[in-house]
């Protein structure tokens, strides 16, 4: 993962927008995340077959229990300003209406959306845990589901809610095989055991 370092003493006003103009216009190869993390524009690398395969499998079990004027995007922007962040979450459930209610269309409000997961990836995977976390607290994400293959003790699922300030709630936790209960208004068992491992 790379990184540019932008002064960030303040994302609001002018500063916010320079972040997402350079965020706009940096040249990153095909494939490639770039996000502003804590107002650092960063890029990495394609994610692994077992990344994408992980995210499919929630996409797939998420389609049948969401409402038919909501979406479940791969590649959308999330803005928390507040935290000069602009992520590219694995997943974002959100209504259909946040994509067109406002900016330039290249990225909602965090707050829009309604569940986000991120799947770690070795490179990133302390700015999932940590950074991504406060930030879509902080913004009132209200569900973080996040799928750990890197975790120091084995690979986890962990469901955060009922954020407050940049701190979730622990939900459900448990390792690659467990059963996660997804509460209202998805209300479903996500089977963590088909999950590939790294």
């Amino acid at each position: 993962m790379s990184a540019l370092t932008v002064d960030h003493t303040t994302a609001s006003g002018h500063e916010w927008d320079d972040l997402v103009r350079i965020w706009q216009e940096t040249d990153a190869p095909e494939g490639c995340k770039v996000e502003i993390i804590e107002g650092i524009v960063t890029v990495a690398p394609p994610p692994s077959i077992a990344h994408n395969d992980i995210a499919d499998r929630v996409q797939r079990r998420l389609y049948p229990e969401i409402p038919e004027d909501w979406g479940i995007y791969q590649t959308l922007g999330t803005a928390v300003p507040s935290r000069a962040g602009l992520y590219i979450p694995d997943l974002a459930v959100a209504p259909r209406d946040a994509l067109y209610a406002e900016g330039d269309g290249n990225y909602i409000p965090a707050a829009a959306a309604e569940l986000v997961v991120e799947i770690t990836s070795k490179s990133n995977a302390s700015n999932d845990r940590i950074k991504k976390a406060a930030g879509y607290a902080q913004a009132g994400v209200p569900l973080y589901l996040l799928i750990d293959g890197w975790a120091p003790g084995g690979p986890t699922v962990t469901l955060y809610g009922e954020p407050k300030g940049d701190v979730y709630r622990v939900l459900r936790a448990g390792k690659f095989g467990d059963a996660i209960e997804l509460p209202e208004p998805f209300a479903f068992t996500l089977d963590t055991s088909v999950f590939p491992a790294k």
